[in-house]
């Protein structure tokens, strides 16, 4: 029995495990995640690709390159029901990041602000608050070259262009 998670596309011909809990969570504010979505972010626990493990089918590739980094995103979908599962980059060839509305038991993965960072603040849509102490970030939360940049954390939450 795996120690990881567990999820599945709308019309079960593709499920997943995760294999292990995330590493971390993004809350991804995009244009990118919103058009991804159809919401006004994306919830992404992210997992070492390793552990993680397409069951039953795999699923469709759709190529992208990322408007921040130039790098190609490559959205994973089921090709019957279209449900959008999972998301690989060229930037960080070994993790893999779920939607996090398709595990089974979402609630199971929960955002705190010891394991995740906001980003693409600057995209968010006016209305959006952003809770305290969580790490935010403007755009990506590395350069390209993979090293770290300074995060901001409010101190009381913060709406977005409001």
């Amino acid at each position: 029995m795996s120690a990881g998670h567990e999820g599945r596309c709308l019309c079960g011909k593709i499920s997943y495990d995760t294999g292990d809990d995330p590493l971390w969570i993004t809350v991804c504010y995009c244009r990118f995640c919103q058009r991804a979505t159809g919401s006004d972010r994306m919830i992404e626990p992210i997992f070492e690709r390793s552990s993680f493990v397409f069951k039953c089918a795999s699923p469709a590739v759709y190529a992208l390159p990322s408007e921040g980094s130039g790098k190609d995103i490559n959205v994973h979908f089921c090709a019957d029901c279209g449900t959008k599962l999972a998301l690989t980059f060229e930037r960080w060839p070994d993790r893999i990041g779920i939607y996090a509305g398709t595990l089974d038991k979402p609630s199971a993965v929960s955002p705190v602000t010891e394991n995740t960072k906001h980003i693409f603040v600057s995209e968010a849509q006016p209305g959006t608050i952003l809770p305290a102490g969580f790490k935010t970030f403007d755009r990506h939360a590395t350069e390209n070259d993979g090293s770290p940049l300074e995060p901001i954390v409010h101190s009381s939450p913060r709406m977005v262009g409001g």
